[in-house]
């Protein structure tokens, strides 16, 4: 299982969806399905301009669990 935790991140940074889609240049429907897991693949591309945007590395946003 894979855990997202994109949510967590922007809370402690006290940041919205807004502005992470602004600092990363996504849109907000992205960074929405994302934050809320509502997408079942996510391009190379978004993963990289989240990390940038939040300056953080893949690992810090998504995490595997053994089931």
């Amino acid at each position: 299982m894979i855990k997202n935790k994109l949510s967590e991140i922007m809370g402690r940074r006290r940041l919205n969806m807004a502005e992470v889609a602004r600092l990363a240049g996504l849109t907000h429907v992205t960074v929405f399905k994302i934050y809320h897991a509502k997408t079942k693949t996510i391009e190379l591309e978004t993963l990289n301009k989240l990390c940038k945007a939040l300056n953080c590395r893949i690992q810090d946003i998504f995490e595997h669990i053994s089931d």
